[in-house]
């Protein structure tokens, strides 16, 4: 099964991606830190990621999009992928649909975790204080936050037409988010 989670920055997805992995051993496609690793190379994409995050923007499409194409196209990962802030702009999701439907896969679940921008710089300086991540500045995030909600709304229009799409209250208790989940997934 492959499955998508979205939501805006802190919404939670990382933490109900870990979740869905451990039960159902998917493994987790994370745009944060596939970003985060080219970072840490220090690789020239890297540098270009650290240039865009700093001013608040989402890294380019071009840049997400090869990184999640060897993900996808990789045999042993097929039908068992959980993607985690990806895709964020409709490029990207024609991107995966292109990338899916050539090997063969499909999205079977795809999850939008609503959280306020209030609840999400809360959790977000709870975060900073305890995983202490260099992308955790609240003047930061607040841009992030708008630009996820700008160039995210077409995308969750183009999936919220799909049976397969499902909304869940993100300031819920992790567990009780779990719980919703898992009632999508008839398992």
């Amino acid at each position: 099964m492959n499955i998508i989670l979205f939501g805006p920055p802190g919404a939670g997805k990382g933490t109900q991606a870990k979740y869905l992995v451990e039960k159902f051993k998917l493994f987790h496609v994370s745009t944060g830190d596939l970003l985060r690793n080219e970072i840490k190379k220090k690789s020239d994409i890297g540098k270009k990621i650290v240039n865009e995050m700093n001013d608040g923007k989402f890294v380019s499409d071009d840049i997400v999009n090869e990184l999640i194409k060897d993900i996808v196209l990789d045999p042993q990962k097929k039908e068992n992928l959980i993607f985690d802030g990806y895709p964020r702009s409709i490029s990207q999701a024609k991107n995966l649909d292109l990338l899916l439907s050539g090997s063969e896969q499909k999205i079977d679940l795809v999850i939008f975790l609503n959280v306020n921008k209030d609840t999400l710089i809360k959790r977000i300086e709870k975060r900073k204080i305890i995983e202490k991540r260099s992308d955790d500045n609240l003047e930061t995030l607040a841009n992030r936050y708008d630009t996820y909600m700008d160039t995210t709304r077409p995308v969750l229009d183009y999936y919220s037409k799909k049976p397969n799409f499902h909304e869940v209250d993100g300031t819920l208790k992790i567990d009780q988010i779990s719980a919703k989940i898992d009632t999508f997934l008839n398992f």
